[in-house]
C-alpha cells in the first residue's frame, strides 16, 4: 500500500476491515458478555481444529487458560465489539465457557480481587 493510501496515525485504510469481515459486519454479539468476564475453551473446543488463520481457533487457544474479554480483544488486536462477538459464537457453539467476575451481591473482597486480576491484566498488555 502507498503512504497515499495509509490512515492518519500511520494506519492502513482497510486495517479494521478485515476483523468486521470474520463477524460478517456484526458488532454486537447475541449474547451479553461484559469486557471483565472470563473466558475459557471447553474440552469441545480443545478439540476442534486448529488453523492460524481462524479467528475463532485463536481464541479457543488463547483460551486454554481464563482470559477476561479484553485480553481476547488486545490479542487479537480487533475492536471489543468485533472480541465480544467472535466469543458470542464460540459460546453458542459450545466450544467456550464464560464466567461472570461478579453478582450484584460480591462482597468487597471479590471485588478488590477483580480489580487486582484487571490490572495484572492491564500490565501484561
Amino acid at each position: 500500500m502507498t503512504e497515499g493510501r495509509r490512515r492518519e496515525g500511520g494506519r492502513h485504510a482497510a486495517s479494521l476491515a478485515r476483523p468486521y469481515a470474520w463477524t460478517a459486519g456484526r458488532t454486537r454479539p447475541t449474547v451479553d458478555l461484559a469486557v471483565e468476564a472470563l473466558v475459557e475453551t471447553t474440552p469441545e473446543g480443545r478439540t476442534a481444529p486448529f488453523s492460524p488463520t481462524n479467528p475463532l481457533a485463536v481464541v479457543t487457544q488463547f483460551c486454554l487458560h481464563q482470559r477476561s474479554v479484553a485480553e481476547v480483544g488486545a490479542h487479537l488486536g480487533v475492536p471489543l465489539g468485533v472480541a465480544r462477538v467472535l466469543i458470542g459464537d464460540l459460546l453458542i457453539a459450545g466450544q467456550v465457557s464464560i464466567r461472570e467476575t461478579l453478582t450484584a451481591d460480591a462482597s468487597w473482597d471479590e471485588r478488590n480481587d477483580l480489580l487486582e486480576r484487571v490490572l495484572s491484566g492491564l500490565r501484561a498488555l
